[in-house]
């Protein structure tokens, strides 16, 4: 999902409204997913593989079956057949599972959502410490970030603002972005996460004379 220029205007216009009445400066980053999850793949992948064995394991008949029909079936199935079969079906588990995991879909589905969260949030601290951290003069940089695919989102608040603004207090920006995205409408989303930021930060970082705009204001996609 991309979001349209009318999104990009709307949440722009958002961050230069909500800097008019604060010296607290916001940025706005979506990004269409924190991470590609190829590890979570190859941990499923590895995971059906070892499944495979432990059911061939547990119902050898398959391999009885085979050797009796294909080889001779007078005789007991040698233990190298029973190896044989595990590798081979070892093999087309493990093709079969990568190509179906190579689908972003499925692997976002099987990515428990735990692990989502700390790639969101690795990825938005990374933002961050690029495009906020302390980069205005008194330290009141605040991120605020989106990741599409995850349905998640991070608000990162700089130094000066940290030590003066419970994280707790981000809660209803943060519900509101989740709702519109959730709806579909990552643009009124984000649009209204930054008006209820930037009311915490005029309450506690008014905006004092000589305040100039010290980062952009434009909403940044990935």
């Amino acid at each position: 999902m991309r979001l349209s220029e009318a999104d990009h205007s709307r949440v722009t216009s958002a961050v230069t409204r909500a800097e008019l009445s604060t010296d607290g400066e916001i940025v706005t980053v979506v990004a269409g997913r924190s991470d590609a999850y190829h590890d979570v793949a190859l941990h499923w992948t590895v995971l059906a593989m070892l499944l495979v064995l432990a059911l061939l394991a547990w119902v050898p008949s398959p391999v009885e079956w085979l050797h009796s029909h294909l080889i001779d079936a007078w005789s007991d199935t040698p233990p190298r057949w029973y190896l044989t079969f595990a590798l081979l079906l070892m093999a087309v588990t493990f093709l079969a599972a990568r190509l179906l995991l190579a689908l972003d879909g499925v692997r976002m589905l099987l990515t428990p959502r735990a692990t989502k969260a700390r790639r969101v949030h690795r990825a938005a601290m990374k933002l961050f410490r690029t495009a906020a951290e302390k980069r205005t003069k008194a330290s009141t940089g605040v991120l605020l970030y989106l990741s599409l695919a995850e349905h998640q989102a991070e608000i990162i608040a700089d130094e000066a603002i940290h030590g003066r603004v419970e994280p707790e207090i981000w809660g209803a920006a943060m519900a509101a972005l989740i709702a519109d995205v959730k709806d579909g409408r990552p643009g009124d989303g984000m649009a209204a996460a930054v008006e209820q930021i930037g009311a915490i930060l005029a309450q506690h970082f008014p905006r004092s004379e000589g305040d100039t705009n010290e980062l952009p204001d434009r909403l940044i996609e990935l």
